[in-house]
């Protein structure tokens, strides 16, 4: 399957399908955990030909087994935030600098190169835990961007005004990367004026605050930064990729990666358009692991591949990456 990773980054939309069946009866095979969950369901691996046929694992499993496609040692292993008391999701990584350079590749799909940007992070339920995806996408990023002011800022908030006023006049963009509950907190306490920035939010409250709806967060937040618009970034433990608003509400994938909207009440009715669904996600760089994930976020799915997230269905955990209950 090394061949594989050749062919991730030519997927597109022509190719996907395909290639999504050869991931899937790899890991069909060659994931124990996936196996003994497709025999629990009698599912006949070679009677598999659609993309929509396809099982989609429950995420509940990256909390109670260890999923691996093959046998290899963990490099690393991501942990979800989670909440107090609850267990929390566990991701292993074979290769830190792949999921690194993939998370790069997403976010270059989108915003161009990362050289292009200073790094602003606020991202403090994050910086003080193990494990997190996010801040190992970020200190990489952080890094690559090579400015002497992207960083991270857990409770130096002066340092960061001093440095986003700094760089009003800059040639390069900067980016503020915060998480909901810490640019809320920031606007709270002063007056700013960001309208030379991108401001990006992503996570919720992590129980610092009530959830409000995507929507309401962005208003307030663009009322008080002078800013037109709010970006997004869509990710989890359990994915090595990432999804990204242009500003609104719906998010695009990158070519290997495709949200499939299922029935809430039937998770093996797929493909529907346009309505409140549970999500599913195809991530074809979780080719280690497991690519094909049944979520536990609400939302909907349209015709042209984006989607919105809604919030959580009603019987699920408060997971570390909880978004907005609608």
């Amino acid at each position: 399957m090394k061949s594989f990773a050749a062919k991730l980054y030519t997927v597109n939309d022509l190719s996907f399908s395909d290639i999504a069946l050869e991931v899937f009866r790899f890991q069909a095979v060659n994931n124990s955990v996936y196996a003994a969950y497709l025999k629990s369901l009698r599912v006949e691996v070679h009677q598999i030909d659609s993309l929509h046929a396809i099982p989609f694992l429950p995420i509940s499993f990256f909390k109670s087994h260890d999923l691996k496609t093959g046998n290899w040692l963990p490099e690393t292993k991501f942990t979800s935030s989670g909440t107090t008391g609850l267990q929390t999701s566990r991701h292993f990584v074979p290769n830190l600098e792949f999921y690194c350079s993939n998370a790069r590749r997403c976010f270059e799909i989108f915003f161009g190169p990362i050289t292009d940007f200073h790094f602003m992070a606020l991202l403090p339920s994050y910086l003080e835990r193990e494990g997190s995806s996010l801040i190992a996408m970020m200190d990489y990023f952080i890094r690559e961007s090579a400015s002497p002011f992207s960083n991270f800022y857990l409770n130096n908030t002066d340092q960061l005004l001093g440095d986003l006023e700094c760089l009003r006049t800059d040639n390069r963009k900067t980016i503020l990367w915060g998480v909901s509950f810490a640019l809320l907190d920031l606007i709270e306490k002063y007056e700013l004026d960001l309208s030379h920035c991108l401001v990006f939010e992503t996570g919720g409250m992590k129980g610092r605050r009530k959830e409000i709806i995507r929507a309401e967060l962005h208003a307030t937040l663009m009322e008080r930064l002078n800013v037109t618009k709010i970006y997004s970034e869509y990710g989890m433990t359990e994915l090595f990729s990432q999804a990204y608003t242009s500003g609104g509400q719906q998010f695009s994938c990158p070519p290997w990666m495709k949200v499939v909207a299922r029935d809430v009440t039937d998770p093996f009715t797929l493909g529907l358009l346009g309505e409140t669904s549970g999500i599913n996600v195809i991530d074809l760089a979780n080719w280690h692991t497991i690519s094909f994930i049944e979520t536990e976020d609400l939302g909907k799915v349209y015709a042209d591949g984006s989607f919105e997230i809604l919030g959580r269905l009603d019987n699920s955990d408060v997971r570390g990456c909880n978004l907005m209950m609608g």
